[in-house]
């Protein structure tokens, strides 16, 4: 009892601290600034991460920002509308309601940059989402998006998924109806790590409603497994940082007329994961 007390204690005195004083990470201020003023969309948002207590404060500093969510009723945002109804921070911007690889409403090059934080693992066609969000896209606009990292979090004990399996989905185009998956990770999900279930009951109620929740991580994802989607699908990758506790942080540009060499996020050998603080990094 003694112990559960004084990590309880721990835990809310690093609330309190974290209110006035946010972990942030490293050279932030070298993201803040490429978006600084610029009008952009966040799919699934919106995210934590993001506001002035985050770890990565954007908000404050853009233009103007869209939302897109997949339903209109989800386990994150609860009951949202279409419309002038997307409130992130202090601000308003339009929400969408369309899934993360079908941006059908949304023409060509028509922001300067797009947020993503924990949301394309939930998406069953990876390579199909990203090609949509760099052609809703300007001409070199940018990409922030953080994914999960699989050694800190409850898909710790499976296996990183192939770049080849990714690009297979596209290639058979795979919808979000994708049930592949679902065995692997109800054998493997590390329900002590999901605040979202108490049960291994709780699991499988909830995968099998997958398609109404979305929240299934399909793929599992190291740093170099997130360059490599990134890099296929043609961005340039200006920053990726790992951040503790659990997050790939990735800000590309897209750059359509020239050759983008991401090798030293894409190959650990080259030594760019040498200071990551996730030990599945270190391996090709």
């Amino acid at each position: 009892m003694a112990t559960t007390s004084i990590i309880d204690l721990k835990n809310i005195l690093e609330k309190k601290f974290r209110k006035y004083f946010p972990k942030r990470i490293h050279k932030y201020r070298f993201y803040v600034n490429k978006l600084k003023g610029l009008s952009g969309i966040e799919i699934g948002g919106p995210s934590l991460a993001f506001t002035k207590q985050g770890f990565l404060p954007i908000y404050q500093h853009i233009e103007n920002l869209d939302g897109c969510n997949f339903s209109s009723n989800t386990i994150w945002e609860g009951q949202i509308e279409a419309g002038r109804t997307y409130h992130y921070e202090n601000k308003v911007g339009y929400q969408y309601i369309l899934d993360g690889s079908a941006l059908t409403e949304i023409k060509d090059e028509q922001y300067d940059f797009l947020l993503s934080c924990h949301n394309l693992e939930h998406i069953a066609n990876p390579i199909k989402a990203l090609k949509e969000w760099k052609r809703v896209l300007k001409p070199h606009g940018y990409l922030l998006m953080i994914l999960p990292h699989k050694d800190k979090t409850f898909d710790h004990k499976r296996p990183i998924t192939k770049l080849e399996h990714i690009l297979q989905d596209y290639e058979s185009e795979m919808p979000e109806t994708d049930s592949t998956h679902f065995e692997e990770v109800l054998k493997l999900h590390d329900i002590t790590r999901d605040a979202g279930v108490e049960t291994h009951q709780d699991l499988e109620e909830r995968t099998a409603k997958n398609i109404e929740n979305r929240c299934v991580h399909h793929h599992v994802f190291n740093s170099a497994l997130a360059a490599q989607i990134v890099d296929h699908v043609g961005f340039k990758i200006i920053n990726l940082t790992p951040f503790s506790p659990c997050h790939i942080i990735i800000l590309a540009q897209k750059n359509e007329n020239k050759t983008n060499d991401n090798s030293i996020y894409t190959t650990p050998s080259l030594g760019g994961y040498t200071k990551s603080c996730f030990p599945s990094d270190k391996k090709d």
